[in-house]
Formats: C-alpha cells, structure tokens, sequence
C-alpha cells in the first residue's frame, strides 16, 4: 500500500508539474500574442503618422510650387503690361514730333495736358503758346533723329527720356542741335497727356 500511494502521489505530481507547464506556456503564448499585437499596433501607427507626414510633406510641396508657379505668371504679365505701356509711350512720342513736323495742332492740342509747360532753350512757354509757335512756324520742327529712348513708368506718371538729333527752322535759320528731351506724361482718362517738355542741348554730339 505504502508503494502504491508513493507512485499515485508521484503520478499525480508529474500531473500538476504538467499542467503547470501547459499553463506557463499557454500564459508565454498568450503574452507573445499581446506582444506581437502591442507591437504591430505601434508599427501600424509609426506607418500611419510617417504616411501622415509624407502626405503633409507632398501637399506642401504641391502648394509650394502651385503659389510659385501663380506668382511667375503674375510677374511675368505684370511686366508684360510694362513693357506694352512703354513701347505705347515711345510710340506716342515719335508720333508726336510728326505732328509737330506737320503743323497737326489739332492732334496736339488733344495730346497736350492743359496745364502742359514747355521749357526752350530761351524761354518757357504754356499749351497755347507752343501751339501758336508751331501754327505760325515760328519754329519749325523738320526732321527728328531719335538715337535712344527710354521709359519710367510711376503709378499714373510717366517720364521719357529722348537723346535726339533735331533739324529745325527757328526764325528763317535752319539750324542742328542735339538734345536730350525730357517729357512727362500723365494718364487722364484712359488717355496718356503730355504733361511737360523740355529741351536739354547736349555740349557734344
């Protein structure tokens, strides 16, 4: 008997020691699962918030070069408009000294500002006297070689600047000098208005 109760009790505590293994290692599997899904989760969610960073990152990049690309073209017909506005004015003026040349008083007198002051070399003169000057010939403006121009448009205001050769017949002489003409045109209306001439002699041609 004292056999027989040994080898039960032994039996019954490889049994336990089993069961105690079988539940170790069902707790190490159990735990390996939350491991493994703690794991996964947090990769899942450094995937998720790198995915979320490159997304941001691309976006702004797109807006980036979408505001750059609208800014470009914004530039780019800004100076276009300039550079339109420029050639107007250097257009106009040459088209001016044509009608001086021709005695058009009529369409000077639209081109003139009211208040339009022109500065000779010898004396300063109002819209109407430069109108009855160029009627009467006074001075009569033959021909105008212009070498160079150039154009500073401000806001409504614009100043060109025109280094000429200019043949004239100014009290029966004929005479040739070179200038620089400075004139100032302002936008009235919708319309650009000379607003100033003046005629600078350049000391060498």
């Amino acid at each position: 008997m004292g056999f027989l109760q040994d080898y039960t009790i032994n039996l019954e505590f490889r049994h336990t020691r089993i069961l105690f293994r079988a539940n170790i290692i069902k707790l190490t599997i159990s735990d390996d699962k939350n491991i493994l899904k703690q794991v996964t989760e947090q990769n899942m969610k450094k995937v998720q918030s790198k995915t979320t960073k490159i997304r941001v990152i691309i976006l702004a990049l797109f807006m980036m070069t979408v505001i750059s690309s609208a800014s470009a073209q914004q530039k780019k017909e800004s100076s276009s408009k300039v550079m339109k506005a420029e050639q107007e004015l250097i257009d106009l003026s040459k088209q001016k000294w044509q009608w001086m040349s021709e005695k058009n008083v009529d369409s000077l007198d639209a081109l003139f500002h009211e208040k339009v002051v022109f500065v000779h070399m010898g004396a300063t003169m109002t819209k109407q006297q430069e109108l009855d000057v160029i009627k009467g010939g006074m001075i009569q403006y033959k021909t105008v070689e212009i070498q160079e121009s150039s154009v500073q448009i401000i806001d409504k205001t614009a100043i060109l600047l025109n280094k000429i050769r200019l043949t004239a017949v100014v009290g029966g002489n004929e005479v040739i000098n070179p200038f620089v003409v400075t004139e100032v045109y302002v936008k009235q209306g919708g319309k650009w208005k000379l607003a100033s001439l003046s005629f600078t002699r350049l000391l060498t041609q």
